[in-house]
């Protein structure tokens, strides 16, 4: 239920705060005084697509919060979208001059698609949009699934895991292929695989000869510093060899190394080094024997470490391409034994029709079943709404034979139901949404609010313009059955029928107002006396006949009787 919804820079709406009762919540006030502007932001906060004209002319940031109070199944539904479970959902959404906006839930970011969904669970609501929804069969299957689906959803849960495995068994046949395919698909792996085998990759190759394409290509220099190293090393050069002068320092000491300890310390220091120079000389020259720059040594590098690189193009790392060999082989080993392996899914196929066959007539079955009784309850609540003489009937599709309904099948069923409506006697039943007047839509649409109240759990139920095209008696069974729903749900209605706005439990006025040059959109929370005053308002005859007050009172009180004698019934 909707406790509080605050809004700022929304159109005509600087900022404002409504505290919403549990009951029927009346929103009326002149036309263009901005009734349209409170449901535009409440369907922000349901997930619509924020259009930038929203915005209040001069500002840069709009908001619209909702607080609602949660139900257990509505629990069920903020867990399912990863939301804590509370007994307070706080909806924000922020959006700017530049388009765009911020969705938070209960302090997490939303995007709209989500709170779309999560909302679906919180609040209902009835107006243009959904009246035009109407004109889209797949809406007649989803209401009449609402129907059935409070009677049996089990079955709903059937059909839609049998087409899963459906799904899969088709993807698994897709993947084998005709038996072209296979065969093309077989000689590109065995390709594959044999090119990946022969080619005898190991790891960390490609860094192993890219260090020797490396070394080759400084080989020149290399070989030219080395060979003058060794020969300012070697002791073939012993007139000025670092070698030869190093052995005449360390002589040199050795006849003093014993008279004093700084003596002996440097005799045993420039020993070592005596030491490491000649082993650093023979290392060099060992480096400078071993140097191989031959030609077709170099072009012999060259292609291995092209070839590495054309595998690593194709199928990745070394990782990744021994990962990919490994699935090749079972790609392969699974083509190459394919045809016991498409037989076997073939008749998993098969079966998996029946089956979804059988229960999408089932389904079926139920469907139509629950069709007539939903006709019926229609065409009583249409009856009790001033048209007694329509005829209201669910249209339903031709069934595929099982041979044959292999196309059409779908997690929903074979189904294809449209609603049909005879408004008069002596017509013909047509299509609803091609025959259908818009005050016989608005009726239309509150009987089956009507009765899909009845079993389900959504605590808030939006009606705007549900009294487009009614009046008088009509309008008094219309506000009756408003008050009817908002005996099990929290209702906020916008009209311009006083017989609606006598059975407000909380009513607001909206009104214009213009300050400094601006206009400005505000709204008062009325209380006995101010409601009595709208109503005489919305009756068209306030300041015109004395009796007007006495009217409208009297009007407020038979609805507040019949209220307080339906609230009494078990």
């Amino acid at each position: 239920m909707l406790r509080r919804l605050h809004i700022k820079n929304v159109a005509l709406i600087s900022e404002l705060e409504l505290e919403f009762g549990p009951r029927l919540n009346i929103l009326s006030g002149e036309t263009g005084a901005g009734k349209s502007i409170i449901v535009d932001s409440l369907m922000l906060l349901l997930g619509a697509k924020y259009d930038k004209t929203l915005l209040r002319y001069g500002a840069e940031l709009g908001y619209v919060e909702g607080v609602f109070e949660v139900t257990d199944s509505q629990k069920n539904k903020m867990i399912e979208m990863g939301l804590d479970e509370d007994d307070t959902l706080i909806v924000s959404r922020k959006f700017y001059d530049s388009g765009k906006n911020d969705i938070r839930v209960n302090g997490k970011t939303f995007t709209t698609s989500m709170l779309k969904t999560l909302m679906s669970a919180f609040v209902d609501i009835y107006g243009q949009n959904e009246y035009q929804s109407l004109s889209r069969p797949s809406e007649h299957l989803r209401i009449l699934d609402y129907f059935v689906a409070s009677k049996n959803a089990e079955i709903f849960d059937n059909i839609r895991e049998e087409y899963s495995k459906y799904l899969h068994i088709k993807t698994q046949m897709n993947e084998l292929g005709n038996l072209s395919e296979r065969e093309k698909n077989i000689d590109i792996l065995r390709y594959q695989i044999e090119e990946i085998e022969n080619a005898h990759v190991k790891a960390n190759e490609e860094e192993e000869i890219g260090a020797k394409r490396k070394l080759f290509s400084f080989g020149e220099k290399i070989a030219q510093s080395l060979g003058e190293a060794a020969n300012a090393l070697s002791e073939d050069n012993a007139s000025s060899s670092a070698s030869s002068k190093i052995s005449e320092a360390v002589r040199a000491l050795s006849d003093i190394s014993d008279i004093k300890p700084i003596f002996s310390e440097l005799y045993e220091r420039l020993s070592s080094v005596a030491i490491e120079v000649d082993d650093i000389s023979e290392t060099i020259v060992s480096e400078l024997d071993e140097l191989n720059f031959d030609e077709r040594e170099i072009d012999k590098i060259e292609r291995r470490y092209d070839t590495i690189l054309s595998l690593k193009r194709k199928y990745g790392s070394y990782d990744k391409m021994s990962k990919y060999l490994i699935e090749a082989r079972e790609r392969l080993d699974k083509l190459e034994n394919c045809a016991e392996i498409y037989d076997k899914l073939s008749k998993q196929r098969e079966i998996s029709v029946r089956r979804l066959y059988d229960l999408s007539a089932e389904l079926s079955e139920i469907r139509r079943k629950c069709a007539t009784e939903l006709s019926e309850s229609i065409m009583n609540e249409l009856s009790e709404l001033g048209m007694e003489n329509s005829r209201f009937e669910i249209v339903f599709n031709e069934l595929p034979s099982p041979d044959t309904c292999e196309n059409m099948l779908s997690p929903s069923g074979f189904d294809k139901p449209e609603f049909y409506l005879s408004p008069n006697i002596g017509q013909p039943l047509k299509p609803l949404i091609k025959i259908i007047s818009g005050g016989e839509m608005s009726r239309f649409m509150l009987a089956l609010k009507v009765i899909t109240s009845r079993t389900d759990d959504i605590g808030t139920l939006i009606f705007d313009e549900i009294d487009t095209g009614i009046s008088g008696k009509i309008g008094q069974i219309v506000a009756q059955k408003l008050a009817g729903i908002a005996y099990g749900h929290q209702v906020l209605c916008v009209t311009h029928l006083a017989q609606i706005a006598a059975m407000a439990d909380t009513h607001f006025y909206i009104n214009k107002e213009i300050h400094n040059g601006e206009t400005y959109t505000d709204v008062k929370l009325l209380n006995e006396s101010e409601m009595i005053e709208e109503i005489s308002r919305l009756s068209g005859s306030k300041g015109i006949s004395k009796q007007a007050i006495e009217n409208a009172s009297e009007m407020k009180n038979w609805s507040n009787s019949f209220k307080g004698n339906y609230r009494q019934k078990p």
